[in-house]
Order: C-alpha cells, then sequence, then structure tokens
C-alpha cells in the first residue's frame, strides 16, 4: 500500500492537480502531507497551511451553525421557515419536475427547517440538469461553481428565489446545494447578525480556525492557492488566482460553498463532531445534534433518486452519510462531502478517524474524481 505523500504525488505527476494537502487523523495520530504547488508553472511550494476555496466542504459548518441554533432554542427542526424567510410563504410547485416554470401548483405545505437541513425543501439540483425549473438557479441565483461577487445580497436573491417554482413538494424528494444556501441566510436573520459574524462567533473562534472564511486577507494571499479547471489536451486553465474573488468579502456569503479554510481548520471541526461536539471542556453541540447531524434522513427511494451526487449515499445535515456501500472507498457511517473545487472532508465515527483532502481542480461533474477515490480508499485502508 502506498503512502498518503505517495498517493499524492502520483496524481502531480500525471498532472491532475497542481498540489495537494491531504491530512488523515486517527487514534491521535495525524498524518498529513503537501505536496507539489500552489499554481501551475511550478510557482509556490503548496504547504501544509496553504489556503482553498473549499466549496461544498462549506456545507457541515453551515448545518452545524443551524443546529447552534436549535440548541439555543432559536428555532425547532420542525419549525416553518416562513416566520423568517417570508419569501417563502406560499411558495408554487411546477406541476410535473418537466413542466415549463409558469405551470404551478401551490405547495402541499410549508417549507420547514427539517427540509433545509436534509435538502428536501423542493430547491435544488436533479440528476437531470435540463429540466426547465432547474434553469433559473443557475441563470438567476448563480448556483453552481462559486463565483462569490456575481451574487446579489441576501434580500436581492430571497426576492429572485421566491419566484422561481419548486421542482416538487416539500419533502418529497432531495435535491442539491440550494437549500444550504437558504440555510445561511436563515441563519443570518434568526441571530440578528451576518453570518459571516456568527460562524467567526461561535464556531471558527471556539475551534482555532483561524484561517477559515469568506475571504483572504491581504496577509494571507501569499498562502492561497490558485483555482483552475481542466482545459484542452491536459491543460488547466485558471479560473480564479490569488488576488481574485475571495479578496474580498461577497454580499452574498455562501452557506453552500462560500468558504475558505486550510486543512488543519477543518479538522478541527472535524474533531469536534467526533467529540460529540466538544472542544476540550466547551461544548459547542450536544451528542445527539451531532448525531443527527451524522444520521442518513433519507427514504431509500430519496437515495436512489439522488445517485448522480451521492452515488447511492445517505444525507444527514450538510453532508452524505455512507450506508450500504460497495466501493472500497466508502465506509458505513462516513459523514462529510466534496466540493466542486478539489476538496474533501469527512469523519468516520465508528473509528474515530478524519479524513481531508484539499487540491484546487475544479470537478468535470458530480462524480468524485481518480484524486478523491484514491485518496478514499488510502483512508479506509490505513
Amino acid at each position: 500500500m502506498s503512502t498518503l505523500r505517495e498517493l499524492l504525488e502520483t496524481h502531480v505527476r500525471n498532472g491532475s492537480v497542481p498540489g495537494a494537502v491531504g491530512l488523515v487523523a486517527r487514534d491521535g495520530r495525524v498524518d498529513v502531507q503537501a505536496v507539489g504547488s500552489a499554481g501551475t508553472g511550478g510557482g509556490t511550494p503548496m504547504a501544509r497551511d496553504s489556503i482553498f476555496r473549499i466549496a461544498s466542504v462549506t456545507k457541515p459548518v453551515t448545518a452545524a451553525a443551524a443546529m447552534m441554533l436549535v440548541e439555543d432554542g432559536r428555532i425547532a427542526l420542525e419549525d416553518p421557515v416562513a416566520r423568517w424567510l417570508p419569501e417563502l410563504a406560499s411558495p408554487m410547485v411546477v406541476r410535473t419536475p418537466e413542466s415549463p416554470v409558469d405551470d404551478v401548483v401551490p405547495a402541499a405545505r410549508p417549507i420547514t427547517v427539517l427540509d433545509l437541513m436534509t435538502f428536501r425543501a423542493g430547491y435544488g439540483f436533479p440528476s437531470d440538469f435540463a429540466l426547465p425549473a432547474v434553469a433559473p438557479l443557475f441563470s438567476e441565483l448563480k448556483q453552481g461553481p462559486p463565483q462569490p461577487q456575481a451574487v446579489a445580497a441576501p434580500e436581492a436573491w430571497m426576492a429572485t428565489l421566491s419566484s422561481i417554482p419548486l421542482l416538487y413538494q416539500p419533502g418529497e424528494a432531495w435535491l442539491y446545494n440550494t437549500c444550504s444556501d437558504i440555510l445561511g441566510v436563515l441563519i443570518a436573520r434568526v441571530c440578528g447578525q451576518p453570518l459571516p459574524e456568527f460562524l467567526a462567533e461561535r464556531l471558527f473562534q471556539p475551534l482555532g480556525m483561524t484561517d477559515t472564511g469568506f475571504e483572504v486577507p491581504a496577509a494571507k494571499l501569499d498562502r492561497f492557492t490558485g483555482y483552475y479547471r481542466a482545459g484542452e489536451a491536459g491543460t488547466l486553465e485558471l479560473v480564479d488566482a490569488p488576488g481574485g474573488q475571495w479578496s474580498s468579502m461577497a454580499a452574498f456569503p455562501s452557506g453552500a460553498g462560500g468558504l475558505v479554510s486550510t486543512a488543519d481548520d477543518w479538522y478541527a471541526f472535524g474533531r469536534m463532531l467526533l467529540a460529540g461536539g466538544a472542544v476540550g471542556d466547551r461544548a459547542l453541540l450536544t451528542p445527539e445534534s451531532v448525531r443527527q447531524m451524522t444520521t442518513d434522513h433519507l427514504t431509500p427511494a430519496q437515495r436512489r433518486a439522488s445517485g448522480l451526487f451521492t452515488e447511492g449515499q445517505g444525507w444527514g445535515f450538510g453532508g452524505s452519510v455512507d450506508v450500504e456501500m460497495t466501493d472500497p472507498w466508502n465506509v458505513p457511517g462516513r459523514y462529510g462531502w466534496v466540493g466542486g473545487t478539489g476538496t474533501t472532508a469527512h469523519i468516520v465515527p465508528a473509528t474515530g478517524t478524519v479524513g481531508i483532502m484539499l487540491s484546487q481542480v475544479e470537478l468535470a461533474g458530480p462524480t468524485p474524481p481518480a484524486t478523491m477515490r484514491d485518496f478514499w480508499s488510502h483512508v479506509a485502508s490505513a
């Protein structure tokens, strides 16, 4: 079996990624390897504290923040969200998923906090991106690959959302991504402060996540990696430079994919979950909240229908949960997610394992690339 360093170096040599940082922690042992460079052309060497756009690895963090408000008694999972999000007080639903956006019926029931947490509110991406009601998510809401400076501020974003019909009735189907962005707005309105401030106060500062946020300060830009996508003939095209879209605060702090972070910062978050919500002698979450986050809430039919994104995995709050999986890189009970910018971070409660791999090349689609699959095969067999 190859070592973590050998595995990452293989993918750097074959041109899959310019560089990567991998972290595997179990039983008090932490293996961290940084290989390659922060950008193409043999530039700044990758380092353990290199900063990455973690994209959808943001989602478990947003879910944890929402559970803090549940524990505070500010919201309950069964609460209709219209109390804080009046834009969603009377949602309309397309008559069938294939119907045009103006062929709608009223929602059968209100959207609840639990619907947002489990991605079953009716908003989001199905396996078929060509459905008419999906198009406005891309064109109007700028869902898809993170582009923080292109998204409208929360009030305008929610006003636009209210004009887009649900694809399914609340609770009926699992749909990807949009619910985490709505949840970020909900958190801000419930607590009465911007999402970045709430996350910093309640999560990042207590956990010592000093390099995690929605922007990279000028003093840290030398540690910020480039962001690329695969071009023609195996080339990599620059999508965003260190001084680009994350060098200033966005109008819309995306709870679905807006954070930047480091391997050690997300490791601190993962350790907290493995410890039942505690950091040292301070409880940030209760064990019951962590259990709810890391438990599959989908029906078998919903898992099957979400296959393009989850490949049959279940879904907890803000992250997938491995159930009866056959691939060697999946482990029953594993919780976490992948980011479209080339990131993956999970915990395995049964073995007390945290596995994180951060790179800087955009995924070509929902299916995790060989880099991630090889990494998780290594974690599962280590």
